[in-house]
């Protein structure tokens, strides 16, 4: 994606059934050479929960690689709409209300990348020695705080509070939350379902990427949420950019 060289991205993805569910409805998608990773969450409580997660990052994965950044990201829109219009439909076709999931992608090329997402999965930047959150729930806690002037303790005290309010899949029309970042040397993202933000503190995600290597830190995560209680599927990419000396020739491994 993109034609410059000026950063070696390596990553490492795990996903997890975890100690509680029977299966795992969650999917990720792990594609360091084509600057794209993406994590799946099957909406909990449908039915058919892993076709949706599925579906979508098979659709993604079909994307042709190596456009500009603005393109890709277009392209990615597009096939998401696409993607929930075929979940709609297979609601239908299989009688049940929803098959859905929600998901966050994130697309770089140069130093630029892009965020896109729809439910409660997550990326994270660790950063200059701390980590921010960089998308926004779509949920009911998120929107009583915003709508209802609520502080935190008071919107998750509210009923339905963790109820997620956009997915692919969960009505007609999505809208895809998107924001641009520009990325450094030494930056680590992390994408994960709400398997892992659910069960595990921020400082101690930070504590997991602070070694630097993308395997570890995965496995480190997987091994945070489970003894958390391990209540739900857990799924986590975690992504690394680092300069490129000019004399050294650009690697993607695929971890």
């Amino acid at each position: 994606m993109g034609g410059e060289t000026q950063l070696r991205w390596t990553s490492a993805a795990r996903t997890d059934t975890g100690l509680v569910r029977s299966n795992n409805e969650d999917m990720v998608l792990n594609r360091p050479e084509r600057r794209m990773w993406a994590v799946a969450d099957g909406m909990g409580g449908h039915a058919y929960g892993e076709v949706a997660s599925r579906m979508t990052v098979e659709a993604l994965d079909a994307l042709p690689a190596g456009e500009p950044l603005q393109q890709a990201v277009a392209q990615a829109r597009v096939c998401l709409i696409e993607v929930n219009g075929a979940l709609v439909a297979e609601a239908a076709a299989r009688q049940v209300p929803v098959i859905g999931t929600t998901l966050v992608l994130l697309l770089a090329s140069g130093r630029s990348g892009a965020c896109i997402w729809a439910g409660d999965s997550r990326i994270y930047l660790c950063r200059g020695g701390s980590l921010h959150q960089l998308t926004r729930d779509h949920n009911q806690f998120e929107e009583l705080q915003a709508r209802n002037h609520l502080s935190p303790a008071e919107a998750s005290a509210w009923p339905g509070a963790n109820m997620i309010t956009r997915a692919l899949g969960a009505a007609t029309t999505v809208e895809l939350d998107e924001i641009q970042v520009q990325i450094s040397d030494g930056d680590i993202f992390l994408l994960c379902s709400d398997g892992l933000s659910n069960a595990v503190g921020q400082d101690a995600m930070f504590g997991a990427l602070l070694g630097g290597d993308c395997a570890q830190a995965a496995e480190a995560l997987i091994q945070l949420a489970l003894a958390a209680g391990g209540r739900d599927n857990i799924s986590v990419v975690v992504v690394r950019a680092d300069d490129v000396e000019p004399d050294q020739t650009v690697l993607n491994p695929s971890l």
